[in-house]
């Protein structure tokens, strides 16, 4: 089977960027992948795991003849190592990335991309709490959905041959507008992350009661807030990058959880059994 791209550059060779170089290459989807970081550790456990075929620190060298480029940094940095390397892509060259805020990417990038290079903005919606190319798994994308944000500037052979790069992998691929994105994952994703962190924080603030509080919690609170132990860094980008959208779900969340300690304070049994069954109900259906 002819390789969808020959020569794929990968920067951010982790979680997102193993385990899609190893589901591609598995798939025969990448013929020659170059992995392209600072981290030496990362990329040499890369060519162990047989995610990539050659590494570089240096940013521009593996550029070189690359087809296709797929940056899987945090968020924050995504736009300006964009700005950085397309000077040295060939003509033709697809860069994608795996950011979970899109508006600002898509829209930085779109002010500055040549029209002999083409960006499509892409969000695989998998990962783990865990980071790094150890993380990395070729099973990762079975099943779940990839959001892909065209506009009206995208090309349409560059997008369909990222959605096919993403569908061949397993995953449920969908075009979205990138404003809409970031509105709904701010509340089906970037909240529940920081619920999760401010709830262990809330615990801790609570050690006045006994020290080693959490050592009592359970299967309940470990499956909770199981996110609390994702890259602090990232989410940093995140709530900074979308930050009127997080602040809105913050809103919501607050007026919920207002609810509930409401009914508690005036004895309101109903209203307790109300909130908890529409919950239940919602929550079984997902």
């Amino acid at each position: 089977m002819t390789p969808l791209f020959n020569k794929v550059a990968i920067i951010g060779v982790g979680l997102i960027g193993g385990s899609l170089a190893k589901a591609a290459k598995r798939k025969n989807l990448f013929k020659d992948v170059v992995g392209i970081a600072r981290n030496e550790r990362n990329l040499k456990k890369g060519i162990e795991l047989g995610a990539i075929d050659s590494y570089t620190t240096h940013l521009t060298e593996g550029l070189i003849d690359a087809e296709l480029v797929i940056v899987a940094t945090p968020s924050g940095v995504i736009v300006d190592l964009i700005r950085k390397i397309v000077p040295h892509v060939p003509n033709g060259c697809i860069i994608t990335d795996v950011g979970s805020i899109k508006r600002d990417i898509v829209k930085g990038v779109e002010g500055f991309i040549p029209d002999n290079v083409f960006f499509i903005g892409g969000h695989p919606i998998a990962g783990k709490e865990d980071s790094g190319i150890d993380a990395a798994c070729s099973s990762l994308f079975v099943g779940h959905k990839c959001i892909l944000t065209p506009t009206s500037k995208t090309d349409p052979n560059a997008l369909q041959r990222i959605k096919t790069m993403w569908e061949k992998v397993g995953s449920i691929v969908m075009l979205m507008d990138m404003a809409e994105h970031d509105e709904i994952f701010a509340a089906v994703s970037h909240l529940p992350h920081i619920v999760a962190f401010s709830l262990i924080n809330a615990i801790i603030r609570m050690e006045d009661i006994r020290e080693d509080i959490l050592n009592y919690s359970a299967g309940g609170l470990k499956d909770f807030t199981r996110v609390a132990a994702s890259d602090p860094v990232m989410w940093r980008d995140i709530s900074m990058m979308n930050k009127d959208n997080i602040l809105n779900s913050i809103s919501h969340f607050l007026s919920s959880l207002e609810d509930i300690k409401r009914a508690i304070v005036q004895g309101d049994s109903e209203k307790l059994v109300f909130e908890f069954e529409k919950s239940k109900a919602l929550r079984i259906s997902l």
